[in-house]
Protein backbone atom coordinates (compact mmCIF):
# COMPACT_ATOMS: atom_id res chain seq x y z
CA UNK A 1 0.00 0.00 0.00
CA UNK A 2 1.36 3.36 -0.78
CA UNK A 3 2.75 4.95 2.39
CA UNK A 4 1.28 8.80 1.25
CA UNK A 5 -2.15 7.01 0.99
CA UNK A 6 -1.37 6.01 4.81
CA UNK A 7 -0.48 9.11 5.82
CA UNK A 8 -3.18 10.81 4.88
CA UNK A 9 -5.91 8.59 6.13
CA UNK A 10 -3.95 8.68 9.68
CA UNK A 11 -3.89 11.92 9.30
CA UNK A 12 -7.39 12.68 8.29
CA UNK A 13 -8.06 10.03 11.10
CA UNK A 14 -6.43 12.00 13.44
CA UNK A 15 -7.88 15.41 12.73
CA UNK A 16 -11.77 14.20 12.17
CA UNK A 17 -11.53 12.92 16.35
CA UNK A 18 -9.90 15.66 17.25
CA UNK A 19 -12.88 17.68 15.61
CA UNK A 20 -15.38 14.81 16.49
CA UNK A 21 -14.60 15.28 19.75
CA UNK A 22 -14.72 19.37 20.44
CA UNK A 23 -18.36 19.03 19.22
CA UNK A 24 -20.10 21.35 21.62
CA UNK A 25 -22.37 19.85 24.21
CA UNK A 26 -24.94 21.01 26.54
CA UNK A 27 -27.04 24.00 26.97
CA UNK A 28 -24.44 27.52 26.52
CA UNK A 29 -27.61 29.63 27.49
CA UNK A 30 -28.35 27.06 31.01
CA UNK A 31 -24.38 27.45 31.27
CA UNK A 32 -24.62 31.05 31.35
CA UNK A 33 -26.79 31.03 34.12
CA UNK A 34 -24.55 28.22 36.26
CA UNK A 35 -21.42 30.37 35.26
CA UNK A 36 -22.24 33.47 36.62
CA UNK A 37 -23.50 31.78 39.72
CA UNK A 38 -20.97 29.67 40.37
CA UNK A 39 -17.82 30.83 38.29
CA UNK A 40 -17.58 34.52 37.61
CA UNK A 41 -16.81 36.06 41.04
CA UNK A 42 -13.52 34.59 40.33
CA UNK A 43 -13.04 34.23 36.22
CA UNK A 44 -14.83 37.25 35.29
CA UNK A 45 -18.02 38.24 33.25
CA UNK A 46 -15.25 38.01 30.14
CA UNK A 47 -13.69 34.61 30.99
CA UNK A 48 -10.20 36.48 31.29
CA UNK A 49 -9.77 36.12 34.79
CA UNK A 50 -10.07 39.02 36.29
CA UNK A 51 -13.74 38.60 38.58
CA UNK A 52 -14.20 40.40 41.40
CA UNK A 53 -12.61 38.59 43.66
CA UNK A 54 -9.64 37.24 41.66
CA UNK A 55 -7.56 40.14 43.28
CA UNK A 56 -7.49 38.62 46.67
CA UNK A 57 -6.80 35.28 45.84
CA UNK A 58 -2.66 34.08 45.69
CA UNK A 59 -2.99 32.12 42.61
CA UNK A 60 -5.01 34.06 39.99
CA UNK A 61 -7.66 32.30 38.30
CA UNK A 62 -7.75 30.85 34.92
CA UNK A 63 -7.91 33.64 32.34
CA UNK A 64 -10.21 31.11 29.47
CA UNK A 65 -10.18 33.63 26.89
CA UNK A 66 -6.38 32.76 26.82
CA UNK A 67 -4.63 30.42 24.25
CA UNK A 68 -3.58 28.00 26.67
CA UNK A 69 -7.27 27.71 28.22
CA UNK A 70 -8.59 27.51 24.37
CA UNK A 71 -6.27 24.44 23.13
CA UNK A 72 -7.37 22.86 26.32
CA UNK A 73 -9.54 19.63 25.33
CA UNK A 74 -12.86 19.95 26.51
CA UNK A 75 -12.23 16.43 28.31
CA UNK A 76 -9.41 18.57 30.06
CA UNK A 77 -11.95 21.34 31.03
CA UNK A 78 -13.96 18.87 32.26
CA UNK A 79 -11.78 17.19 34.56
CA UNK A 80 -10.54 21.07 36.10
CA UNK A 81 -14.14 21.98 36.55
CA UNK A 82 -14.79 18.19 38.05
CA UNK A 83 -12.33 17.74 40.34
CA UNK A 84 -10.82 20.88 40.79
CA UNK A 85 -7.07 22.17 40.15
CA UNK A 86 -4.30 21.26 42.64
CA UNK A 87 -2.45 23.87 44.72
CA UNK A 88 -5.08 26.55 43.56
CA UNK A 89 -8.48 27.79 44.39
CA UNK A 90 -10.50 26.31 41.30
CA UNK A 91 -12.40 23.29 43.66
CA UNK A 92 -14.48 20.58 42.74
CA UNK A 93 -17.90 21.54 41.30
CA UNK A 94 -18.49 17.14 41.65
CA UNK A 95 -21.56 16.33 43.90
CA UNK A 96 -22.42 20.40 43.81
CA UNK A 97 -22.87 20.73 40.33
CA UNK A 98 -24.73 17.70 38.13
CA UNK A 99 -22.89 16.10 35.15
CA UNK A 100 -25.57 18.13 32.94
CA UNK A 101 -24.70 21.33 34.68
CA UNK A 102 -21.11 20.78 33.88
CA UNK A 103 -21.82 20.05 30.58
CA UNK A 104 -23.96 23.21 30.25
CA UNK A 105 -21.07 25.34 31.84
CA UNK A 106 -18.40 24.05 29.09
CA UNK A 107 -20.80 24.93 26.46
CA UNK A 108 -20.96 28.08 27.82
CA UNK A 109 -16.65 28.34 28.20
CA UNK A 110 -16.65 27.29 24.69
CA UNK A 111 -19.54 29.50 23.49
CA UNK A 112 -17.52 32.52 24.78
CA UNK A 113 -13.72 31.07 23.89
CA UNK A 114 -13.92 28.69 21.21
CA UNK A 115 -11.28 26.18 21.10
CA UNK A 116 -8.40 26.54 19.27
CA UNK A 117 -6.28 23.66 17.87
CA UNK A 118 -4.13 25.57 15.71
CA UNK A 119 -2.29 27.53 18.13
Amino acid sequence: MNPLFVGTIALMLVTTSVVTAQTPRGNPKAGESIYKQHCLRCHGEKLDGNGPDAPDLIVRPANLQSTQSRTKTDWELLVALSNGVLFSPMHSYRGKLSDEQMLDVLSYIRHMAPFDAVS
